[in-house]
């Protein structure tokens, strides 16, 4: 413990005393944070709509204008003999108009304007999960869309799978970024501590003549770059929120719209933790691999 108090003061120190090379160390953790920090979000939220659009899976059959009951009612027979649905429900045109007033307010001058209610009648079922996993789902869908007063089929399966696909290339390019910044990160704090290393190198060679522990020697160095990396993990942290804090006021109705009446969350604290280890992981590399010329 008391290695470990000695270092981190001297860590600090060293901050302290580096001046405008230590704030550039500081600059490029936070910018490789941001960068990760915008990547979690990102994925978060993406997969978390994704994951709860999912559950509600469900197709819609839009109805011609002109479909009869009786083609109604064969549609309906159709669904109800599959298997597939936990449950299915008419929608009329009026109630169909009536939903995009309630869902999308902002809107509702555009709707007002309507000479004809441009909405479809449909039918829309709830899937059941083990009916998209062997298939008769998708089954059901090509039956449906040859039926005889069905104007179209909408099946969520399909964009969901290129949501999930999109999110995917996302993640990759992301990660692939991060790790580069992160990269270069870890050089930058190197460099800035070996340069207090060399400052310090009369004191290091009498600590070593006296028999110091290495621990000791090479112990402010890894910890002035674990604080360089905690600092800058902080400032990405600050500033990701201030960020999303500007996005939801500008844009944050759009949004909502834009996904169907869900918001984007901030990220939870497990992955703000994450964010925080890793900046200081990634400048304790750095303090670690420049401190390795020391004793």
């Amino acid at each position: 413990m008391r290695a470990l108090g000695y270092s981190f003061r001297l860590g600090w120190s060293g901050i302290r005393q580096s001046g405008g090379s230590g704030a550039f160390a500081v600059l490029a953790i936070t910018l490789a944070m941001i960068v990760l920090g915008t990547l979690l979000l990102l994925t978060w939220n993406g997969e978390r709509l994704l994951a709860r659009w999912s559950s509600a899976a469900e197709f819609s059959v839009y109805l011609r204008d002109d479909a009869t009951s009786e083609e109604r009612g064969a549609i309906e027979t159709m669904i109800d003999q599959s298997g597939v649905g936990l449950s299915r429900e008419y929608v009329s045109k009026a109630d169909a108009l009536a939903h995009f007033r309630r869902e999308f307010a902002e809107l509702a001058t555009l709707a007002a304007s309507f000479d004809d209610n441009p909405f479809p009648a449909s039918v829309e079922v709830r899937l059941k999960p083990e009916a998209e996993a062997d298939g008769r789902a998708a089954g059901l869908v090509r039956r449906l869309a040859s039926a005889a007063g069905v104007a179209d089929v909408g099946y969520d399966r399909e964009w969901l799978g290129r949501v999930a696909a999109t999110l995917q290339t996302v993640r990759a390019a992301g990660l692939a970024l991060a790790a580069l910044m992160a990269l270069a990160a870890v050089v930058t704090v190197a460099t800035v501590v070996r340069l207090n290393l060399h400052a310090r190198r009369n004191e290091i060679e009498i600590m070593e003549l006296v028999g110091a522990p290495l621990a000791f020697i090479r112990g402010p160095f890894v910890a002035e770059g674990f604080l360089q990396g905690g600092i800058g993990a902080l400032v990405a942290l600050m500033l990701l929120w201030m960020g999303f804090a500007l996005v939801g006021e500008w844009w944050g109705t759009s949004i909502r719209a834009m996904l169907g009446g869900d918001g984007i969350e901030f990220l939870p604290v497990r992955l703000l933790v994450f964010l925080l280890a890793g900046g200081m992981l990634v400048g304790g590399a750095g303090g670690f691999a420049a401190a390795r010329h020391a004793g």
